[in-house]
Parts: structure tokens; sequence; C-alpha cells
């Protein structure tokens, strides 16, 4: 952690002394439930289990609701808890929540010290208010933290990054026909798993199996159509939806598998897409949103992997068949995911930039 830290006008100041080295964290109450596994979620739990381990005092106050569409009883008791706080109170609040109850927050925005953590930017005159109120904002990528600065007026030194950290993890083995596919994702809408479908649909000419990891709960009536699409193309015997999957079994689905495949409608970052990276294994998604960011490039500069627009499953189809008949790409792109590998940060550096946050929105 940095011995130094800047406040808005530059000066630097000795970090919080340990008897204040305490915040409140406020977030969706579905954080550690296996059912609804997601990125927000994971990196909520990373950031609160790796501030306390770095010797802060974090008091975790989940809050009930539909986030991010609360109803105004919700949005109600997130303004009764906020209350309860002291004043001066240290607060870091999932943009889920904050976002989604800017009435919420605006009365505490000089009583307490609000950071607002941005994970999905909701682009909408709530969220303006949102960040109005606080003091300090995180997103968790370099493109949302343009995205966010574009569309709202706010200083450039109060929007910072903090991307997902990722652990390390055994290289994947990888089958010579790189024909064992894998997404993972929610299955929603949002997650594009029908244009997968439709792409995957051009390619039954060829060797392949898929497997969808996510939750199926989300958008029931999308994952019931998506079933029956999946029947008429005849695909059921070779992509399956298996339901979410957290810890040793996602790791397993890892594993096992040649080939990441996002065909998402928008992502602001894609922690899957490292999560497969730290195992050497290449990506093909969509270059949407934070999507190129987390894909990057090894050392030499080379891609591990393709991307290609969204919501064409002519184009996801062209770069499944390129992987699945081109063994030198799959050669190429294995060796750039392992060289994207070498340069993927831990948990530690991203607690250690929410950290430095936290510090300055104590300092200003």
């Amino acid at each position: 952690m940095s011995q130094l830290c800047a406040t808005r006008d530059g000066a630097l100041t000795a970090p919080l002394a340990p008897r204040r080295r305490e915040v409140h964290v406020i977030l969706p109450n579905d954080i550690d439930d296996p059912a609804t596994p997601s990125g927000g979620n994971t990196y909520d739990r990373r950031v609160c289990d790796g501030l306390a381990a770095a010797g802060w005092t974090v008091r975790e106050r989940p809050v009930a609701g539909a986030w991010p569409r609360p109803t105004p009883d919700e949005r109600a008791e997130l303004a009764r808890l906020l209350a309860t706080l002291p004043d001066g109170a240290l607060v870091l609040v999932d943009g889920l929540v904050g976002s989604a109850a800017p009435d919420a927050l605006a009365p505490h925005a000089r009583r307490l010290r609000l950071v607002l953590l941005i994970h999905m930017p909701l682009f909408d005159d709530g969220e303006a208010a949102a960040l109005a109120a606080a003091a300090q904002i995180v997103t968790t990528s370099e493109w949302t933290r343009q995205s966010v600065l574009a569309r709202y007026a706010l200083p450039a030194g109060r929007v910072h990054v903090a991307r997902p950290g990722v652990d390390p993890a055994p290289l994947a083995a990888g089958a010579p026909s790189g024909a064992r596919l894998l997404c993972v994702g929610a299955v929603t809408s949002g997650k594009g798993h029908d244009v997968l479908v439709r792409a995957l649909a051009r390619l039954t000419d060829l060797a392949w199996s898929c497997v969808c990891v996510g939750a199926l709960t989300r958008e029931p009536e999308f994952v019931a159509e998506l079933r029956q699409r999946i029947a008429a193309e005849g695909l059921a015997d070779r992509l399956r939806l298996v339901g979410p999957r957290t810890g040793d079994a996602l790791a397993a689905a890892y594993a096992d598998v040649d080939l990441l495949v996002l065909a998402s409608r928008s992502e602001t970052y894609g922690m899957v897409v490292t999560e497969a990276l730290a195992r050497g294994i290449p990506v093909v998604a969509t270059a949407v949103g934070g999507l190129p960011e987390a894909v990057g490039h090894a050392p030499d500069g080379s891609r591990p992997g393709l991307l290609v627009e969204r919501d064409d499953p002519a184009a996801l189809a062209e770069a499944l068949r390129r992987w699945l008949r081109d063994p030198e790409l799959r050669r190429r792109l294995r060796d750039a995911a392992r060289g994207r590998r070498t340069q993927l940060a831990g948990w530690e550096v991203t607690t250690n930039r929410i950290a430095d946050v936290l510090i300055e929105a104590v300092a200003a």
C-alpha cells in the first residue's frame, strides 16, 4: 500500500492512522449467493476481504432490493441505513445500489465520505445525481472511466480505475482440435447467448461442443426461448446450459476447455476473460465496452483471441470456424494467451488501488 497519498490540490499526506482505517461497504444482499454469481459480486467480495486482510475494519452493509431497479421501500431502507452511520464515516457504495438511489445518497453527501464503485454505468439522470454526491468514484475499467467522464460533467481527478484482479491458475492442457468451447456468464439477452446459438448453428459441419456456465434464473423467458432454439437447431447434444458454477466447479470447467466464447452485447470489463487467460485459454469475444481492454495484448503485441462485432452471428461463426479449422491460428492464439497470462495483476493490486482512493476521499 502506498506510503503517501495526494489530496485534490496535489499535496501529499500520510495515509489514515490505523484506528481510522474503517470503511462501511454498501452491497447488494446477494453478494455471497452461489445461485447468482456475478462479476460484480465477486469483485465486491474480493475487495472487502482484501481490505480486511490489509488491516482495514470493513463493515459490510448488505441491502435487500432488486438492484438496480429497487422499489420505493427498498430505496427508503437504504436511506435509513445511511442515516445510522456516524458523521464523517467513510462509505464505499456499490454502484448498482447507489446509482439507482441518488435520493438516498444526496442528503448525506456533506456528512459522509461517499465513494461510488461503478461496475455497470446506468447512464441516466439518477446516476448523474449519485455521482455528484460522491467524494470519489471508482470504475472497474478504463473504458468505463472514459464513458463516465464523457457522459457526466465530472473532474477527471475524481474518477479512478481499479481493474478486477485474477488469481493464478494452472495452464489448461488444450486439446489439439480446439473443439471444446466455453461460455461463462448469466444466461441473459445482454450476454448474447441467442447470438451464440445462431452462430453455432452455422457450424454443424464441424466437430465442437460448447458448455454455457451461468445463472438460469435472471431472465426465465429468455432461457426458455433459448432452449427452444437450441432444440430447433438440432444442437441439444452439443450445446449445454449447465447453470452456475463457483469455486472448484468453475475452475474445473475452465480446465477442460480450449476456447472461451463471449457474444455479449455490453460488458464493462469481462472478468471471465482474464480468468480464461490466466489459464492460457484464448478468447473469441465481441468488441464491446471493456472487453478489448480485458483481452489485451501479449508482450509481443499480439492479441490472445479474436474480436468480432456485436449482434453479428455470421461474424462470430466465421471467427469460430477459423479457430476450429486452422491449427496455426490456434497455436498463435494459445501462445499469445500464455504471454498475456504473465501480465495479469492479482487482486491485491485491485485492493491497494481501492484503498488509495478511500484514503484520498478522507484527505480531500
